[in-house]
């Protein structure tokens, strides 16, 4: 996934054209899986041509914009038996590397907006059901006049140097002797260097300083906003916190474990991190 985004050739927009068209493209979920066709080369997106058998099924369509001038809508089936030929449903996470980058970040943010029309259906205030908001991506209580926007959460993610090693970790979600750089969710009241601080501190009990931003990128698992930073040993040794993380220690370049591909902001985190240690010396 590219940390510059899909907007050099998207343009987003919350407003369908007038008249229907036969190859835009449809982001169809099931929970967190996404119809696509299963075509030996590479997986692909349906157009609205080809999934036309099941059009009845689909709930929540929801107008994306253009991509390369073609239009693109999101929604969810509710026929988790209307699958038409050749086509089937895939976790979305698992298509990463296997669709072109543009039209996976797409995925991404049509997966947030169906998650959000899942989860704000009903207004938190006053339980009445919301309306979609003429001109805008957000939906309206008709009751309260509450409006309410997609969730987006912010977590940082970062890769802590000492001298020539990087730290790594394994978390009880990941697979087996899979490590990668530690993350966590940015909690009210605190800036994103003081979640790196806090985050450290809590999975792995080491300070560390000389926090520096590094770049960002969407990650739709569920709703998050990955920002990465690199940061410097302080002080302390490794106590991992048993709860997310059951092991970490400091990795050189020429000794990594299996861990996340350049295709991810951790992957690229860990590559940049070591390069620049490495140009040091």
């Amino acid at each position: 996934m590219a940390d510059n985004g899909i907007y050099k050739r998207y343009i987003p927009a919350v407003i369908p054209p007038k008249a229907a068209a036969e190859t835009a493209w449809m982001f169809i979920f099931r929970s967190t899986q996404i119809l696509i066709k299963d075509e030996l080369t590479q997986p692909a997106i349906p157009t609205s041509k080809e999934v036309s058998t099941i059009e009845q099924s689909l709930s929540n369509r929801q107008y994306l914009g253009e991509l390369d001038g073609r239009p693109c809508y999101c929604m969810e089936i509710d026929d988790p038996g209307a699958v038409p030929a050749g086509m089937v449903f895939k976790d979305l996470r698992a298509l990463l590397d296997q669709v072109e980058e543009d039209l996976f970040l797409l995925a991404g943010r049509a997966s947030q907006i169906v998650n959000w029309n899942r989860m704000s259906r009903f207004c938190g205030r006053c339980g009445a059901m919301t309306q979609l908001k003429q001109g805008e991506l957000a939906k309206v209580c008709p009751s309260c006049e509450a409006v309410y926007y997609p969730r987006i959460s912010p977590a940082i993610i970062v890769a802590v140097m000492r001298d020539d090693r990087i730290l790594l970790a394994h978390n009880r979600n990941f697979r087996r002797s899979w490590y990668s750089v530690i993350a966590g969710f940015v909690e009210p009241g605190e800036t994103f260097e003081e979640c790196v601080a806090r985050e450290v501190m809590e999975e792995v009990s080491i300070r560390v300083s000389n926090i520096t931003y590094f770049g960002s990128q969407p990650w739709p698992f569920p709703d998050s906003l990955m920002v990465g930073f690199i940061a410097e040993y302080e002080s302390g040794e490794i106590i991992v916190d048993g709860d997310e993380i059951d092991a970490a220690d400091w990795y050189s370049g020429d000794k990594l474990p299996p861990r996340p591909n350049n295709n991810t902001i951790a992957g690229r985190l860990i590559e940049s991190a070591l390069f620049k240690q490495k140009d040091k010396c």
